[in-house]
């Protein structure tokens, strides 16, 4: 008898609704299956408002589904997850506090003595290339720079799962190829599962061992599941050059911009109806 491989992220037929104002509801993810599994990097692309951050949310712990299961590691998901760091699209530092300090506090809450979790957070800042500003504030640091300490923010808590909802958005190209490179050398030496949201396509791809693709919504669905060859490790500017990368990236596009533009027809009829 087969069985089943282990995850470390599971959504079994989940949906998701809200209640809105006027008593109707809105079914943002109808049936989203996906399973991840145990140091796997898996990077989900889709039409603006398809419910990429809403699937994250989900894994989370943060919402649960109106329908449908939510496991980790094989279990099913009572709250919030704990087994999980979250690196969101805005910057999560406290102004007042030194990147140090923002990298430590995590230990701290926790129990860790300041001591150990100062040592700690030296080291990780460190491990993103800056070992220098530990003593800096937030605004003395530039958009990729408290990226940086916004991941050793995270990973310093060693957590099994890192839930990314669009994180190098806000950067300019250099720096996302710049962090890209950053966030696969960090992924490669301790291989933790990775749930990814981006608009970028070709950010996916040079990412990712999978990527998959929802549809525009309401109710929007998983409809695609690629799995990405390109050998590791990988540079990623290296990456986007090989001809099987624009191979993939064609043949998934093919899929993607009918969604897209289903999505922008959408929001351009709902701002008419307003």
């Amino acid at each position: 008898m087969n069985e089943k491989a282990p995850t470390a992220v599971a959504l079994d037929d989940a949906t998701v609704a809200f209640r809105l104002g006027d008593g109707r509801v809105y079914t943002a993810v109808e049936k989203a299956n996906l399973a991840v599994a145990p140091g796997e990097f898996v990077a989900i692309v889709g039409p603006t408002g398809c419910g990429k951050s809403t699937l994250l949310n989900v894994a989370a712990g943060l919402l649960k589904p109106a329908g449908g299961n939510v496991r980790i590691f094989d279990r099913a998901l009572p709250g919030l997850n704990r087994d999980a760091g979250y690196l969101f699209q805005a910057d999560a530092l406290f102004p007042w506090k030194t990147a140090l300090d923002n990298v430590a506090i995590g230990l701290e809450i926790a129990g860790t003595p300041r001591s150990e979790a100062v040592r700690r957070a030296r080291e990780w800042l460190a491990s993103v290339g800056l070992a220098h500003f530990g003593s800096r504030y937030p605004h003395m640091l530039s958009g990729g720079q408290r990226k940086r300490v916004g991941l050793a923010q995270v990973l310093i808590r060693n957590p099994k799962i890192l839930l990314m909802d669009e994180p190098f958005g806000p950067l300019d190209a250099q720096t996302r190829q710049v962090m890209g490179n950053l966030l696969l050398d960090l992924w490669n030496a301790d291989r933790k599962a990775v749930l990814f949201v981006t608009h970028d396509l070709e950010e996916a791809i040079a990412l990712a061992d999978r990527v998959v693709i929802m549809s525009a919504g309401p109710g929007a669905r998983i409809i695609g599941d690629w799995k990405v060859t390109l050998s590791r490790p990988r540079d990623i500017f290296e990456t986007r050059m090989k001809p099987e990368f624009h191979d993939l990236h064609k043949e998934i596009w093919s899929v993607l911009k009918g969604e897209v533009m289903k999505g922008y027809a959408q929001s351009a009829q709902a701002a008419e109806a307003v």
